[in-house]
């Protein structure tokens, strides 16, 4: 304990250390909880446990903020313990899908960057209990953050009580790297101070009030490792055609070889794109992106990468242990900061970010679905894809042109659910080919999708519809009788691909 209590270097907080379960006890039925953890990365613990352990004797419901979705089955065991109300504002868990879509728990999906702004203006419930974890708590009273920022300064600032859960299992090096700045209030707030990916505008730490710090709690815990696969080749060729298109941008004088800062969503497929750039002729990378995984290491090992700004680090379990026993190799080419920041539109325009994002599946006009399956279910949520989409210089979007082999197709008539509309999206990307939807009007968007992102077997029945829809005329033309029948057909015999009888 004595060593644990080296990480508290505010002494007048040393005695407020209690143990998992005397936090869990303050918290009552209907409160607001502000938890730290931005995808499986500096979650909030052993208060989680213990919560969970409660719920076996008593019933209690909470709602449950967040930065991301949380690691350490978290989310898994609180949504099997049926002790959520509502969840905010990201998950990705399996067991929290189906509670959700069963009706179980109240989930507001919305863009990362807004959570901030909720909290701040008292749009949503008061938080009732910030529950954050750190690596120490300096002299001067900042809580220093581990392998995420995510929402945890904002928890902090206006929640009504604190508790600390230090975590001793990360490495100490991480301090330093943390950039924390708020923002202020709308209509009083003066410019983001940020014209450089590499630059520091805030504190080292989460300043704290620290009277309101209730309790601390110690835990040794690792992150969990993130679930991506490893590139396949369907990832490698769109990764290629990603390439190619980058490419043609500097040979139109639009990208010079150093690109522009880069940002990369969460999952196999974004992971495997960026990781398609090792062995390009592309160097002196800067990333500026909420998650940085195991991609962005390996391009800072191949020196392809000068420097990575993001609010949370998520790695395989190989990759975990090689850059966290190395950090010290690393920490000097890496900012970590809130959400807010990581994805404010205010600084994604002004650095003029290429985004890279995953679809669930778009349409020929270029209408993308990030959340929905079939349109009812959800999947995970929109995260910040939005944030990046609508400000970013480029809005790239990439899947694979197929799903389920090849009973689903990525490219549909109409998705089923919009989270970016056609405005918003400026390149598509399947390992079929890319499609440059801007400056394209919908019906020209139409031809070079078709063309160069659906798989050939879907090909015949996409311009079959697309062919009838244009008898009906229209800026966008659609057959609304069978703008969903690729999921109808799904939903009753498996498989999208269309009998030739329901073709004519």
């Amino acid at each position: 304990m004595e060593k644990n209590l080296e990480r508290i270097k505010a002494t007048e907080l040393q005695n407020r250390v209690v143990t998992a379960q005397e936090a869990a006890a303050w918290i009552q039925d209907g409160m607001t909880l502000g938890l730290s953890g931005f995808t499986r990365a500096g979650d909030v613990k052993a208060v989680s446990y213990a919560l969970v352990e409660r719920a076996k004797t008593e019933n209690f419901k909470v709602n449950v903020f967040t930065g991301a979705s949380l690691g350490s089955d978290v989310d898994r065991l609180f949504a099997e313990a049926g002790i959520v109300n509502k969840r905010l504002p990201f998950q990705a868990d399996p067991a929290m899908r189906k509670a959700i879509n069963a009706g179980d728990m109240y989930f507001l999906d919305h863009h990362l960057s807004h959570t901030a702004e909720w909290i701040r203006t008292g749009a949503i419930e008061p938080i009732d209990f910030a529950i954050v974890e750190a690596l120490s708590i300096t002299e001067d009273g900042m809580i220093i953050p581990t392998t995420s920022v995510g929402n945890s300064s904002i928890f902090v600032k206006h929640a009504r009580n604190i508790i600390v859960e230090i975590n001793t299992a990360q490495p100490e090096l991480f301090e330093g790297i943390h950039d924390i700045y708020d923002t202020g209030t709308q209509g009083e707030r003066d410019p983001i101070p940020l014209t450089s990916v590499d630059q520091l505008i805030g504190t080292k730490g989460i300043p704290v009030d620290m009277e309101r710090v209730r309790g601390i709690v110690f835990n040794h815990q690792d992150d969990s490792p993130s679930t991506i696969m490893a590139p396949d080749l369907e990832t490698k060729v769109i990764a290629d055609h990603l390439l190619n298109f980058f490419r043609s941008e500097i040979e139109a004088g639009r990208l010079t070889e150093k690109l522009a800062p880069l940002q990369s969503g969460i999952g196999t497929v974004a992971n495997a794109v960026l990781h398609g750039m090792i062995d390009s002729e592309f160097e002196h990378l800067e990333v500026y992106s909420e998650v940085l995984q195991d991609a962005v290491f390996d391009l800072m090992d191949a020196g392809k990468v000068d420097f990575a700004s993001c609010c949370s680090i998520t790695l395989s379990e190989p990759k975990m242990e090689q850059v966290f026993s190395e950090f010290d190799q690393y920490r000097d080419k890496i900012i970590m900061r809130p959400q807010e920041i990581s994805n404010h539109p205010e600084v994604v325009r002004r650095l003029g970010l290429i985004a890279i994002n995953t679809a669930l599946e778009f349409d020929m006009y270029g209408n993308v679905n990030s959340t929905h399956v079939s349109g009812t279910k959800m999947m995970n949520g929109i995260g910040g894809s939005g944030d990046f989409a609508r400000n970013a210089r480029l809005a790239i979007f990439v899947t694979k042109s197929t799903a389920k082999d090849g009973k689903i197709s990525s490219v549909v008539p109409f998705v089923t659910h919009v989270d970016h509309t056609e405005h918003d999206v400026d390149v598509v990307v399947t390992e079929q080919g890319y499609a440059d939807l801007r400056g394209l009007a919908p019906r020209q968007r139409v031809e070079v999708i078709i063309e160069n992102c659906v798989h050939p077997d879907y090909r015949p029945q996409m311009r079959e519809y697309y062919e009838e829809a244009l008898t009906r005329g229209g800026q966008t033309p659609h057959v609304l009788e069978k703008a969903f029948s690729w999921h109808e057909s799904l939903a009753q015999n498996g498989t999208m691909l269309l009998k030739k009888e329901q073709l004519v």
